[in-house]
Formats: structure tokens, sequence, C-alpha cells
């Protein structure tokens, strides 16, 4: 064997090495941790949390000694109950992936339970310090129930018990009263819609004087419905009272922080929201007999007043001032008297004197006068008119004759006529037409079409 093919056959024994792209060995990566980690839970801090335009939601899981990424896709992140937040102790549920574009390994989180707190819970508290810092909690927002409202909305289940709680109650203590009940779901995932969308309904038709809000009790996912934020805001943008009566004494909802009146039962916002006759009859007594104490007391103060002031010596000089007062009253009343019939005598003879010049004046030989006057005005001013219409008529019929002199008509009753082109135009020299052009001739009576079959001169 020669020096070459030994050196060749040495070349072939040696392995051949692999070279990865980055590319490859990445997905290689991938392909074994997402086989190997398909479902895990995770337990750990959350950090630098922040939420993406997209709906994605990024963070950090961390303990003492190591961190991993994490991201929520939209899908999931809608259907979680609380927001995560930095800090919470929670445990995710996910499977394990590689991010090739950076070469990064993070879960792909599906679930999100905080450690040691309910996520209701969670959600609940972070939902009502929102809230709380806005305002809506306020005392001064709330509106005041009406004394005695003519009509009640209900809003509450139809088949539920709370239903035939409230309804009895009404219908005991004041059986006049006007119910419009707006059935809804009071548990489930429409059931927030339908409230909201009942509450929105009676403030836009004003149909009715107070609201009442009412589900019997149940745990925190049957109530969770009335923690949900569109409908705190439903009641808070109501221009009509709302009465919250939810679960049991021991039941909180944020409807009920946002209420204008809290009951501790169905039953109880119905006895809140109307009060029996027997307590207004109680009522208008009790106002009765404080109007009558008052009114006793102010006429035994003004009698006490009174009596002071006639004991004063004050008093006594005002009945001096009053009898002189009297005694001037008459004399100036005495002046009077005289004033008025001077003034009277006064009238009457001037009015005697009046009363002779008209006597005197002869108002039939005025008129008469005054009459012959105007028949005169009268005849010459038709004398007048006659004048002047006959010089216009006059004038007219010079007019007429001098247009009859010189009217064409006049000319063409001589025999002759006027020629126009096919334009309308008058022809004045054989230059204006052309041969076989056609021509028309007005004749004192009628006219004639002729064609140009000759002509001569210019």
């Amino acid at each position: 064997m020669t020096g070459t093919s030994m050196s060749q056959l040495q070349f072939n024994l040696v392995p051949e090495r692999k070279i990865w792209s980055v590319s490859e060995l990445t997905a290689q990566i991938r392909i074994l941790v997402e086989t190997r980690f398909q479902e895990l839970l995770v337990q750990g801090e959350i950090s630098n949390c922040r939420a993406a335009q997209s709906g994605h939601i990024y963070f950090t899981l961390k303990d003492a000694h190591a961190q991993i990424r994490c991201v929520c896709f939209r899908d999931q992140a809608r259907l979680l109950k609380f927001r995560p937040e930095d800090g919470l102790h929670v445990t995710v549920r996910g499977a394990l992936g590689i991010y090739e574009q950076r070469g990064e390994y993070q879960i792909y989180v599906s679930t999100i339970e905080p450690v040691g707190f309910g996520a209701l819970q969670l959600a609940f508290e972070q939902l009502k310090q929102r809230l709380a810092a806005e305002g809506l909690f306020d005392q001064a927002r709330k509106k005041p129930l009406p004394m005695l409202p003519q009509r009640i909305g209900l809003i509450t289940s139809s088949t539920g018990a709370a239903l035939h709680d409230v309804l009895r109650i009404l219908r005991r203590r004041f059986p006049n009263v006007y119910i419009l009940l707006h059935p809804v779901r009071v548990q489930g995932d429409s059931a927030a819609a339908e409230i909201a969308a009942a509450i929105a309904y009676f403030t836009r038709e004003q149909a009715a004087d107070v609201l009442l809000l009412v589900r019997g009790g149940g745990s925190l996912e049957d109530l969770w419905a009335f923690n949900e934020e569109v409908v705190v805001r439903a009641i808070v943008a109501s221009r009509i009272a709302v009465i919250s009566g939810i679960g049991h004494e021991s039941d909180f909802t944020m409807a009920d922080f946002v209420a204008d009146v809290r009951a501790s039962t169905p039953s109880n916002a119905a006895e809140i929201v109307v009060r029996t006759r027997d307590e207004f009859d109680r009522h208008i007594a009790q106002l009765a007999e404080q109007l009558s104490q008052k009114i006793r007391y102010l006429l035994l103060v003004r009698r006490h007043r009174v009596q002071e002031l006639a004991a004063h010596r004050g008093f006594r000089r005002l009945e001096g001032i009053v009898r002189q007062g009297r005694q001037r009253a008459d004399e100036l009343s005495a002046r009077l008297g005289d004033l008025l019939a001077r003034r009277l005598e006064t009238s009457r003879r001037r009015f005697a004197v009046a009363q002779a010049r008209i006597v005197a004046f002869d108002l039939r030989a005025r008129i008469a006068a005054l009459s012959a006057r105007l028949n005169q005005r009268s005849a010459e001013l038709h004398a007048h008119i006659g004048r002047s219409l006959t010089a216009r008529l006059e004038r007219v019929k010079r007019l007429r004759m001098q247009l009859d002199e010189r009217s064409p008509l006049r000319v063409l009753e001589r025999g002759y006529a006027i020629v126009y082109d096919h334009a309308g135009n008058v022809v004045r020299s054989a230059d204006q037409v052309m041969i076989g052009d056609s021509l028309s001739l007005q004749l004192a009576r009628g006219r004639l079409i002729t064609e140009v079959k000759k002509k001569n001169g210019g």
C-alpha cells in the first residue's frame, strides 16, 4: 500500500463533526423543553409586571435565588378575576417554552392563582381600593331616599326567593305602592351586563322614584355579578336613589359600597323603602304635637312681652301721643273739608260760564257755512278735472294720428314689402343675400317665402 493510500485511510477513520447553527440548536432545545415540561405549576413573586397594548401580560416570577420570565396571552388574561401586580405571591400554571429570537426560556401562563388568598377575594380588594380612590364610596355623593315613593323599581331574578319576600313586605306595609319589576339574571357571566342595563333603563326612562337591587344569599362566586365594575358604574351614574339588599347581613359587595343605602337583606331593603301606615300616622301626630307646643310657647312669650310693654311708662306716653294724634287728625279733617268746599264752589262757577258760552254758540249756522264752502270747493274740483281730462284726450288723439301716418303699415298698403333673410334681418342691399337664399316678404296683409334666383346690382 502506498503512502498516499495510507493517509487517506487514516483521514476516513476520523468521525465527521456536526456543526449547528444557532437557530437549529435553539429549535432543538425548544423541542426538548416543550416536550418535557408541557404543564407545570410554579410558585413565586411577581415583578416587572406590564400589560401590552395587545392585551398580553408580561412579568417575571422570582424567588430568593432565581427568576424566570412569564407571558400570559390576551385570551387567558381576560379570564383572570384579578389584576396581576408586582409583589403578589402567586402560583402559575402553564407550559415551558423557548423564545427563539432571544434564546430565553419562559413560561406560557394559562392561569394564575394568588398564594394564600383567593383570586376572587383579591380581585374584590383591588377593585375596592381603586374605586375608593376615585371617591365613589363617599357619603357626600349619595342621594337621599324619597319619603313616600309612588313607584318602586325592583331589579332581581324573577324566580328567586328574594322577589317573593320583597313583594310580600311591600304589599303588607303599603298596599297602594306601584312596583315595576325588571327581571335579570343575578348569577353567571351575563348577569352583570343585565343588571347594569336594568339600572340604566330606569335612569333613562325615569320610570321609578327609587330602585331596589336585591338578591338572596350565596357564596362569593354566586354574588360576584354585584362586584363587577360595570354594575358599580351603573349605580354611580343612576339619577335615581338605589337601595341594595344583597345576600345576608355578613355579605358585602361593591354594589353595597356605592349604593345610596345598604340593606342587610332583601327583606330589610323592602322595610327601608316604605314606612308602614302606622309609622306615618305616628309621625304626623308627633309633628302636630310639636307644632302645637311651639305655638303655645310662642303665644306665651308674646303675651308676656305685651304685658311688659303695657306696664312700661313709655307705653303710657304713647297713649298721650295717640290722643294728640287723634285731635290733630280731627283738625286736619276739618281743614280738608273747608278746602274741598271752596274747590267745589270754584268748579261750579267755571261750569256755569262754560255752559253760557255753549248756549250762545250757534252750531247750526257754523255747519251751514262749512257745508256751502265744501260744495263750492267740490264744484271747482270737478270743473278742473273735466278741463284736464279733455286736454289729455285731445293730445292722445293727435298722437294716434301721427302714429298712423308714420306707421310702416301705411307704406305696405301702397304695395311695398319688407324683405327679411333667413336670420330675420331686414335686407336693404342685394349684397346681403346669395343666389338660392330663402327670403321672407312681409306684405300689408300676410307674408311670402321666396328664393333668390338672380340678383342685379349691389
